[in-house]
């Protein structure tokens, strides 16, 4: 039921300058919907407020999943009031798909404005590096071999991320069950080699990487590809939960989104094994020019996930094509000639 990462949710402070930063080095050029509306469902997260906000879904089209960029417009987005560091709880780092990465490393290295890690090796001996983005958030490059449109970018969209937690078997459960099935690519404990304030001296992590392998099952699984869960468990110091104190929507990885066919018989799964939806459009949500059922429940300490069951998205929006698949029985791809289609509302600078 669950077919790939739709998106990661990123909060930020300049919505505007954020996409021009991700459209230039990241190449998330396609916007699904670009959407201003009250927050009214997730209250929740937002101190019993309703708040304003402006989103944009955007896409790479070569494959993965895509960043909903999220800013509030009622209210000054907060920073976290401490440094964040590797293993805190919450989501620590977005994995990017490139063709290539030595071509990666390359291409922003001599940029002065973007802070590199050297490159060094995943725990399963796969190339990678780390780079922050103008608001210090941390993205991993690694390499893939599953694309949908190869455009001579050397980058993809999200397919995967790391996230850190207190109880590395309660956690490893919680995500097993809500991907439905994955693998376990490497279960170490070490230091965290090249990874942004990593203490290898004072601290041991231990890391756990499950992955979905790409199914050709759900409408836009083709495009979004498989799903990396790497999860951390830091032993060495005090942790910190990313967003305490803060709302949904503050500046940092706010939630990772995946994308679901057949939401009811997911939260049958997840209730059945002790899990809950903690917010729930129940029917169809209008963003605009997208919309879908949308859910949202906690991993066991507290990191949002989200869940979207797509049912509309604009094809062709300066002539008002949309694609209803929301009556859709079928589990399978849509064409991918359907797919690509959204590549004509790409922004161009």
């Amino acid at each position: 039921m669950v077919t790939g990462i739709q998106q990661v949710g990123i909060g930020v402070s300049d919505i505007t300058s954020s996409w021009r930063w991700y459209r230039t080095w990241f190449g998330f050029d396609v916007p699904v919907f670009d959407d201003e509306a009250e927050a009214k469902l997730m209250t929740r997260y937002t101190g019993g407020e309703v708040h304003l906000r402006r989103a944009v879904l955007a896409m790479n089209m070569q494959g993965g999943g895509g960043f909903e960029i999220w800013q509030y417009k009622s209210r000054k987005p907060e920073p976290a009031s401490f440094p964040l560091l590797p293993g805190d709880f919450g989501i620590n780092v977005v994995k990017l798909k490139s063709t290539n990465i030595k071509h990666s490393y390359a291409m922003m290295k001599n940029e002065v404005s973007i802070a590199l890690s050297e490159p060094s090796l995943t725990p399963d001996g796969t190339p990678t590096f780390y780079i922050k983005d103008e608001n210090g958030n941390i993205f991993q490059f690694v390499e893939s071999e599953s694309w949908f449109n190869l455009r001579r970018k050397h980058c993809g969209g999200v397919c995967g991320v790391v996230i850190g937690v207190s109880d590395m078997d309660k956690s490893v459960v919680f995500y097993k069950t809500l991907l439905g099935s994955s693998t376990v690519v490497h279960d170490i404990t070490d230091g965290w080699e090249g990874m942004f304030g990593n203490d290898n001296t004072a601290c041991r992590y231990r890391r756990v990487l499950l992955r979905k392998k790409f199914v050709p099952k759900g409408a836009f699984s083709e495009l979004l590809g498989h799903i990396d869960v790497e999860l951390v468990e830091c032993h060495g110091r005090p942790l910190n939960k990313i967003y305490e104190g803060r709302y949904w929507g503050d500046l940092g990885f706010i939630h990772v989104c995946m994308d679901v066919f057949n939401m009811d018989e997911l939260k049958k799964n997840l209730v059945s094994s002790g899990y809950n939806f903690t917010v729930d459009s129940s029917k169809s949500f209008d963003m605009g020019e997208a919309a879908g059922r949308f859910t949202y429940a906690e991993d066991p300490d507290g990191t949002l996930i989200e869940f979207v069951e797509t049912h509309r998205v604009p094809i062709l929006k300066k002539w008002n094509l949309y694609l209803n698949i929301k009556n859709r029985k079928e589990n399978r791809p849509l064409p991918r000639w359907i797919v690509q289609c959204l590549s004509l509302n790409r922004i161009k600078d």
